[in-house]
């Protein structure tokens, strides 16, 4: 059983439901990143998803495109991001580690041989945000020939056609973006995500994590009741981009905020 499945099905179990922080490789530098994914693991974190940083992140809004730049002024190469996840293997053999960014440094380096070196560095998904799935069916096979999930987006706007498509081609869990626009916008109506959760799950036997509008342990909670999993990455990016030059209060101010949101989940 692939570490993702595993991860669900054992929160499915103890009736809990799975916090998934985000934040960018490299940001807001290089040495960084390991020591917080164990930080984060610590404050109650079930799976990662960890963002390879691009140049032209337009699915994201200003809190993530700017960590995207700090950590490509680091020089934070795909390369890197994978070193990142080896070196926090050396400690972790369990957390899952979901990559989300964009398809073109995947292409960059050629499906087989990115495929490859992700599941040798310890990767468990990806997640390209600009990869529907009709135009995944070439990167999709190489993809399960190494063990790594493909997850896909669903939005407020998705047809239930599509839910369905989406299900079939996607593995690990769905994510559900609960609202319309980039990230770090707008607020969120907990009954309209409450509605169209059920209305997915329906359509599409995968667990399904909600993003989007995640900012405390009271939307967390929220989110909980109705979903299987909680996926947060503004307000922790925010953090960082407070703190750039202080790895211990980046450290500590998100473990603050995902263990006050893990209590509040499981209460």
């Amino acid at each position: 059983m692939r570490r993702i499945e595993s991860c669900f099905q054992r929160l499915a179990e103890q009736k809990r439901k799975a916090l998934i922080p985000f934040v960018t490789a490299g940001d807001s530098s290089k040495e960084v990143t390991v020591p917080l994914m164990h930080a984060m693991v610590e404050a109650g974190a079930d799976i990662i998803e960890l963002g390879v940083p691009f140049s032209d992140p337009m699915a994201d809004g200003p809190v993530i495109q700017k960590a995207c730049e700090r950590a490509l002024a680091h020089g934070t190469s795909t390369h890197d991001v994978l070193a990142m996840v080896k070196a926090f293997r050396e400690r972790d053999s369990e957390t899952p580690v979901v990559l989300m960014g964009y398809l073109n440094p995947v292409e960059a380096l050629g499906y087989e041989n990115f495929a490859k070196a992700a599941s040798q560095a310890g990767v468990d998904g990806i997640l390209l945000v600009d990869l529907p799935p009709e135009e995944a069916l070439e990167i999709k096979p190489v993809m399960d020939a190494y063990e790594l999930d493909m997850i896909f987006l669903v939005a407020p706007t998705t047809s239930d056609a599509r839910i369905k498509l989406i299900g079939k081609a996607g593995s690990g869990y769905l994510y559900y973006v609960s609202l319309k626009g980039v990230t770090g916008s707008a607020s969120l109506n907990v009954d309209e995500v409450a509605g169209r959760v059920e209305t997915i799950r329906n359509l599409a036997q995968l667990p399904i994590g909600v993003g989007f509008g995640i900012k405390d342990a009271e939307s967390a909670q929220a989110v909980s009741r109705v979903s299987d999993g909680v996926v947060v990455g503004s307000a922790l990016v925010n953090q960082i981009a407070a703190n750039p030059d202080n790895p211990e209060v980046i450290n500590q101010s998100i473990s603050d905020i995902l263990a006050a949101m893990r209590n509040a989940m499981d209460q």
